[in-house]
């Protein structure tokens, strides 16, 4: 019998991590009435134990407690399980009870940095960069719901007919979208952007060939000199990691001042003020946002200016802080290149003060930004560091840049790996002045270095 999707996931998995998926891939599992005993435990449970006072215990026997009134309750039913069935719904029903159900076992696997709802029978995680489909499950799209009403209820949000979309955060940071009917056609989805445990530091960075020590040492100059970053990329590319990488390079010295829409920056400075925007609330009133927030910092005395990501009207005070002392800011940008993330950055100046001319748009982005970081995702997973992009100036109407750094990417081989080089331009860039006035100097050998990637 051909594998189904289910059961090729399950052999690559049960290598990797035996403990969840096994759990999840018990044979039997799946017999009949499985999804409706879980379900009726916990309503019997709900309705034999006072939680409230089962909740007043200490922690520690709290999970004890439950497990036993549980294990009460299947001893009254009249279906025959053994040992490993009866413990894997004894904690599938104490996730009901305390987290977050069938996404419980996905949420604590490290390696898997996004959840995907699609319906309540189809989930989907990513793991190394591709997307596998896991056979967690939902009993219904009321079950569904449930759990994303569970969500939402702790930071004070709301989703239902007349609301149906919503950004949310879990206490351990990740991010998390819902969509419910009706613009959700086929039912609920929900979408979870997950976080490490700690931020990765630059050298893991080489060690995965997201690009070379001599990028590295190039960019280390380049933050430590202040000079303006913008990194760039597409959805899932690593951005915000990269960021969080980059900002690891600023002075311990130096007051920082983040604002992100959901916090996901770790910078390990110690004299860092976060800011994170709101939403508005139910009568569409009180939202906060980053254009407000950047405004806001610049009150604030602040040496560095990070924004998580900037994605409109906000780009045109970020400009303009960039422009006014703020030097060596970083913030994100989604864009296919560094030539698209300037098209973009036009169109969301433009977008913030309409009587402005193309020509000043342009002028202030070439005085702001010194480098763009450009990072892509490709097919076998792996994120590398293509562009690494001076914005050098202007002439005419036109924002001039030069490489000084490229990923070449030359093929594919036959277990999916995507081979290439990472090449130096041989171009030394304008701002290496700069960077030596600043105390950093560069061997031009590093302008001409080609790492083969096999």
């Amino acid at each position: 019998m051909p594998a189904t999707p289910q059961s090729s996931f399950s052999s690559s998995l049960q290598k990797a991590e035996p403990g969840w998926i096994h759990r999840l891939m018990n044979p039997r599992a799946e017999v009949a009435g499985y999804q409706q005993l879980k379900f009726s435990l916990h309503r019997k449970l709900l309705g034999r134990v006072n939680l409230e006072a089962v909740l007043a215990l200490p922690e520690e026997r709290i999970r004890a407690e439950i497990r036993g009134a549980l294990a009460r309750l299947l001893d009254e039913e009249d279906v025959a399980l053994n040992a490993i069935e009866q413990h894997r719904i004894l904690d599938e029903v104490l996730d009901e009870v305390f987290g977050l159900g069938p996404l419980e076992p996905l949420l604590q696997d490290p390696d898997i940095s996004d959840i995907l709802v699609t319906t309540p029978s189809l989930v989907y995680v990513e793991r190394g960069g591709k997307l596998f489909r896991t056979p967690v499950e939902f009993k219904d799209n009321a079950h569904l719901i449930r759990i994303i009403e569970k969500i939402v209820s702790r930071v004070g949000r709301r989703i239902d007919e007349s609301s149906p979309m919503v950004d949310a955060r879990l206490p351990d940071g990740s991010r998390v979208n819902a969509v419910i009917p009706p613009v959700a056609v086929d039912g609920p989805i929900l979408s979870i952007r997950r976080f490490g445990k700690g931020a990765l530091a630059s050298d893991e960075l080489v060690r995965n060939l997201t690009l070379t020590e001599g990028m590295c040492e190039l960019l280390k100059a380049c933050v430590a000199s202040r000079l303006n970053v913008v990194v760039s990329g597409g959805t899932g590319a690593g951005k915000t990691t990269l960021l969080n990488v980059l900002s690891s390079f600023i002075p311990e010295t130096e007051r920082i001042v983040t604002i992100e829409d959901a916090a996901e920056l770790r910078l390990q400075q110690t004299h860092t003020a976060r800011m994170e925007t709101r939403p508005p609330n139910m009568e569409g009133a009180g939202a906060i946002k980053i254009r407000h927030l950047v405004i806001n910092a610049l009150r604030m005395r602040p040496d560095r200016i990070i924004v998580g990501e900037v994605r409109g009207e906000e780009a045109l005070d970020m400009m303009q802080a960039m422009n006014t002392g703020h030097d060596g800011s970083l913030t994100t940008i989604h864009a296919n290149s560094p030539r698209d993330g300037l098209s973009r950055l036009e169109v969301m100046m433009g977008m913030a003060n309409a009587s402005m001319s193309v020509h000043s748009i342009r002028q202030q982005i070439c005085s702001a930004v010194d480098l763009f970081v450009h990072v892509s995702r490709f097919s076998d997973g792996s994120r590398r560091i293509t562009h690494i992009t001076e914005c050098v100036g202007i002439e005419v109407d036109t924002v001039t840049t030069q490489d000084i750094f490229l990923f070449e990417k030359q093929g594919v081989l036959q277990n999916g790996r995507v081979v290439g080089r990472f090449r130096a331009t041989g171009i030394r860039p304008k701002f290496y002045e700069t960077l030596r006035t600043a105390g950093h100097v560069l061997p031009a050998s590093l302008f001409q270095t080609i790492v083969e990637i096999h």
